[in-house]
């Protein structure tokens, strides 16, 4: 396995920005299961993934599949009381750093809980001010 997924799987779920920026590449694209908008750069990112982090609970992934630089990483979590599982669509550039970054998750349900607890959590993230533009 590419040491950056091993070390993602490590540092994804614990949502510690600084530890999530390190694997990710400064024009890096996340694209997220909430809507329909793309994140891009380093910072943006980071911080969006750090919030993941703290709304995920019992996070964990069950199954990686891949080689090279295009990953599939299964994962099963709770968002509240809510019962979750997705899949980190990821591709790494030549330096071994993710350059996209999609999350499909299922049931809808879920989805609509985590797009509410991101709102609340990035509504109050001053940070997210110069981030704006991402959320139209």
């Amino acid at each position: 396995m590419h040491p950056t997924i091993t070390r993602m799987q490590e540092v994804v779920a614990k949502g510690h920005e600084e530890d999530i920026k390190a694997l990710l590449a400064e024009d890096v694209t996340f694209q997220p299961p909430t809507y329909w908008a793309t994140w891009t750069g380093r910072d943006a990112v980071a911080a969006v993934l750090g919030h993941v982090g703290q709304v995920f609970g019992a996070f964990r992934y069950r199954r990686v599949m891949g080689n090279e630089n295009d990953w599939a990483l299964e994962f099963q979590c709770k968002v509240g009381d809510l019962d979750c599982v997705g899949v980190d669509l990821i591709t790494l550039n030549e330096a071994g750093e993710i350059q996209h970054f999609e999350v499909v998750m299922r049931p809808y349900k879920t989805i609509g809980a985590l797009r509410d607890a991101m709102n609340k959590r990035v509504m109050t993230d001053a940070r997210f001010l110069k981030f704006k533009d991402a959320l139209s």
